[in-house]
């Protein structure tokens, strides 16, 4: 009896021990995510209702919540581009990177891994070195406008940096490798006997792809446009380097009043506005793709 008791005692000892390691293994997680995500959050909304002090560069606490509409209403123009800019990189990264990705997943053969090192490629160097070196392709000097002059496509008084187009053309080539690799993820994981079936019940290579191959790539569809419009919406690199003060985009707005004039308040209001419209765009993309496809 006595084994018994001691026996039933270790057991329950046991499970209590065995409860509490999940929460121990997401402890870490959680500290990390309080540090990092709701902290600076907190600190953006308190920043966010201050008011002038004194001082230049002071703010108070004043609790003013007219700064977000007041912030809204001065760079309305900003987030329209903003969000127009990201999404035509994002329909021009997906029209490049799908031919890319079925291409790597069904004809690559050994040249496969080597392809999709290129694709990662551009990770190796800096963001801002990559968009200043497309600065220097794209100017007047530079090779791509060179071959158009010649072959009249272009006259000297043209500019290909310093335009909207210029600042698309960054952010899609910056933004394409994680439009490319969530992709071939989808494409690679599509077992080749589905399309040989789809051939065999006498349809055409088109049909096959609108029917069969197209919808099994949907997740890499709806992630490789989620990490592609997210950075793209709130970047300003690109508008920086390949912009002029017409193609300001909200981040240049934003990186402008927190380090040159130091409107601490209107710049979190713009940052927490850019968060919200962001989530809220998202969210209605995913109910819309359906969150099954988030794999």
């Amino acid at each position: 009896m006595a084994a018994v008791v001691k026996s039933g005692s270790s057991s329950t000892s046991l499970l209590k021990k065995s409860s509490r390691v999940p929460y121990i293994l997401l402890a870490p997680g959680l500290f990390w995510l309080a540090l990092f995500f709701v902290a600076p959050i907190a600190t953006l909304v308190t920043t966010s209702t201050k008011i002038p002090g004194m001082g230049i560069g002071e703010f108070v606490q004043g609790w003013r919540w007219a700064n977000y509409s007041d912030a809204l209403t001065q760079s309305l123009p900003q987030f329209g581009r903003s969000f127009g800019y990201a999404f035509i990189a994002t329909v021009m990264g997906l029209a490049i990177a799908y031919p890319l990705a079925y291409g790597i997943a069904f004809k690559a053969g050994k040249w496969k891994n080597i392809l999709l090192v290129l694709v990662v490629a551009p990770f190796f160097c800096s963001f801002i070195l990559r968009t200043i070196a497309w600065k220097q392709i794209l100017g007047s000097e530079g090779p791509l406008f060179t071959v158009l002059r010649d072959i009249g496509l272009a006259s000297p008084t043209t500019h290909l940096t310093a335009t909207a187009p210029a600042v698309i053309a960054g952010l899609t080539y910056n933004f394409l490798p994680f439009m490319t690799l969530p992709l071939y993820s989808s494409l690679e994981r599509i077992d080749p006997r589905v399309l040989e079936a789809s051939g065999d019940l006498y349809a055409n290579t088109f049909t096959t792809f609108r029917k069969v191959t197209l919808p099994l790539s949907m997740p890499g569809v709806v992630a490789g446009t989620l990490l592609t419009f997210i950075p793209a919406a709130g970047d300003y690199v690109n508008a920086e380097i390949l912009g002029n003060p017409r193609t300001k985009m909200i981040g240049n707005v934003i990186n402008a009043q927190f380090l040159n004039t130091l409107n601490y308040p209107l710049a979190a209001s713009l940052s927490f506005i850019l968060m919200s419209a962001i989530l809220i765009a998202v969210m209605v993309y995913i109910r819309r793709a359906g969150t099954e496809d988030l794999v």
